[in-house]
């Protein structure tokens, strides 16, 4: 090899350029295809809560808003955990009792937090900024309070609820 005063943007002893490793390109596709999976859960379960309320709303609960809320959002959870863990994060879940429990609870929690992302993205909204109509309400509940939420709820899925340190040996990752 010899020595250059200008950087070289080209192997010197292949003249080739350098590429990305292959295993970047499988974790980049790995994370898109479970982006994807995931997204269509959510679908899923969204036309699920919003099915659901209406439906307990015209039928069973037709003076309970709150009440046909709740049960909605939990079943259309449930829905979600079941999704998320046997195809979203298949590959990550543990098994076992304990491990299980674990994993509804920190997924539970997740959601309630994601919730409140957007329940406060609707206050500052509302309240702070002082946008009442129902457009703005829905910008900032359903538009921006939704977009951050999912996208916490992703990130802690991935890194807290769905992460099996066999699974991450597997693939060849450290844990």
């Amino acid at each position: 090899m010899t020595r250059t005063d200008t950087p070289v943007l080209v192997s010197p002893d292949t003249g080739a350029v350098p590429t990305v490793r292959p295993g970047t390109v499988r974790r980049l596709l790995a994370t898109a295809r479970q982006l994807a999976s995931f997204g269509t859960i959510g679908a899923v379960c969204f036309v699920i809560d919003l099915g659901l309320y209406n439906l307990l709303r015209a039928t069973v609960m037709p003076d309970g808003p709150i009440a046909a809320k709740i049960v909605s959002a939990v079943v259309s959870t449930a829905v979600a955990w079941i999704g998320n863990r046997f195809i979203t994060f298949r590959a990550e879940r543990q098994t076992g009792r304990r491990e299980t429990v674990r994993e509804g609870l920190l997924f539970a929690a997740t959601n309630l937090i994601g919730l409140g992302i957007a329940a406060a993205c609707l206050f500052v909204s509302h309240y702070v900024l002082g946008f009442t109509s129902t457009l703005a309400d829905n910008v900032a509940g359903n538009g921006v309070g939704l977009v951050l939420g999912t996208a916490f709820r992703f990130a802690a899925y991935k890194a807290l609820v769905f992460r099996s340190t066999d699974a991450r040996r597997t693939k060849g990752f450290a844990a």
